[in-house]
């Protein structure tokens, strides 16, 4: 594995601080409060900022005694990533823009860096078995916040942000039980042997992780482009033709990547990481409920959905691959309650919707609940129903009890739904619509007109 020259990134980050502190008194009535409010936390989208704008709080988090580089490296996984770091350093505006932007937001940084920690040695030491650079174990970072649970607005989930589609290339599955673009494990996996792959196509780490946010075939066209015009291929060549998304893409990497590097230099006390796993798997070939799951685990239920976001439903659907994660001491008690519960382990099956008409109401009385319990168990509005082939989850009846959902429900299982059109009045009567009486298209003008003023 390469490593990088610390010398020459210390270097680089010297001279940022040096310049904040050139620009202190210039900009020193600046209100910190004001810049910040807006952003509240690292993954945020954010303006271009220059480093005027940003250096006063960056200047006074760079200059305060309390932070000491011995504080700032506590934590040995940080030194691991720190050894392998291998990514060529980029240098531009763009860069110290972000690096200002960081240390202007101590605090943003250190949150995201505290949630990162249930998954940062997974995704370390998935890296370094496929020996690739470290500092990509910071990408979700930029991607989400390490947030496993993100949704955009371009329907990309997870903490590595996988649209549908490249989701369902790389074997993620989605469905209405579980998606796996929120799997802590199988997104990780999906990521790295989709950025494999992406620096096998383009040689260079960086404009592989461009092709990451951007679409591998638009780097190709912008290096053709690129060639054409006699321009450097490389990040900072390509960023004419890249959008504003990605040519600030590895830019927040790099500036990311000096923070962690030499994080007293801006002012972060990162949360100490112990460098040893956070988590272990436990297979799961029966079903079992969500909640009882994190009950015999002794787990908060924060805490069980933050390490296992990729369920959609109140129970787990056992298979041969079906795994939950858990910290070490919890999987223990997890084995030793589940020996000696004596209960059924779970209280929901499944239902498929047959028919068009087939509503809310007329499924929770089949399975002797209410509407509420069968919207609420499938995140169904209160305007919504399920289309037909949708398959939903319902409360098991006594004569089903035993049964466990099948993998082949499971993996085909879908929910659509459509506005509710009908609705019910109080007294059980359904409310009358009104049509537009039906025209002719062959009726003579003066009979279309007359017609539609009845």
């Amino acid at each position: 594995m390469l490593y990088l020259k610390k010398p020459a990134s210390l270097a680089y980050v010297t001279a940022l601080t040096a310049l904040s502190v050139i620009h202190v008194t210039a900009c020193a009535e600046t209100d910190r409060a004001t810049l910040l409010a807006q952003y509240e936390d690292v993954g945020q989208q954010t303006p271009e900022l220059t480093p005027a704008t940003l250096m006063p709080a960056a200047a006074a988090e760079l200059l305060d005694p309390q932070f000491t580089e011995s504080d700032a490296r506590q934590g040995d996984l940080w030194d691991r990533i720190r050894k392998g770091f291998a990514i060529q350093e980029l240098n531009n505006p763009l860069v110290a823009n972000h690096s200002f932007w960081y240390g202007a937001r101590p605090e943003g940084v250190q949150r995201t860096a505290q949630r990162a920690s249930r998954y940062l040695f997974h995704v370390v030491q998935e890296l370094e078995k496929r020996q690739m650079p470290t500092e990509l174990a910071l990408l979700p970072f930029i991607e989400s916040g390490f947030n496993p649970q993100a949704y955009s607005h371009a329907k990309a989930a997870g903490m590595w942000q996988f649209i549908p589609s490249t989701g369902r290339s790389f074997n993620l599955k989605q469905n209405a039980f579980r998606d796996d673009r929120r799997d802590v494990v199988a997104s990780t996996d999906a990521a790295l042997t989709y950025l494999q792959r992406l620096h096998g196509m383009f040689g260079d780490w960086q404009l592989a992780l461009a092709a990451y946010n951007w679409g591998e075939g638009s780097v190709m066209r912008a290096i053709a482009r690129a060639k054409a015009a006699g321009r450097p291929v490389d990040y900072n060549g390509l960023s004419v033709y890249m959008p504003a998304e990605t040519r600030n893409y590895y830019p927040k990497l790099q500036a990311l990547k000096n923070v962690i590097a030499s994080p007293a230099q801006f002012g972060v006390k990162l949360p100490p990481v112990e460098n040893k796993p956070y988590f272990v798997s436990v297979k799961k070939t029966r079903d079992i409920d969500l909640n009882l799951a994190a009950e015999l685990a002794e787990l908060p239920m924060e805490e069980f959905k933050a390490l296992n976001p990729q369920f959609n439903s109140p129970v787990i659907t056992g298979s041969a691959d079906t795994q939950i994660l858990l910290p070490t001491p919890n999987a223990e008690k997890f084995r030793e309650n589940l020996k000696n519960w004596t209960q059924a382990l779970s209280s929901w099956t499944s239902h498929k919707v047959t028919m068009a008409r087939e509503r809310i109401e007329s499924i929770a009385a089949k399975f002797q609940t209410t509407p509420q319990v069968i919207r609420s168990a499938n995140a169904i509005p209160a305007n919504m129903q399920p289309k037909a082939g949708s398959t939903l989850v319902v409360p098991k009846t006594t004569a089903g009890s035993d049964v466990n959902i099948g993998q082949d429900v499971t993996e085909n299982a879908v929910l659509a739904l459509e506005p509710d059109y009908f609705s019910f009045r109080p007294s059980g009567q359904r409310a009358v619509v009104k049509r537009q009486p039906s025209v002719s298209p062959y009726a003579r003008p003066a009979q279309r007109k007359a017609d539609t003023r009845k």
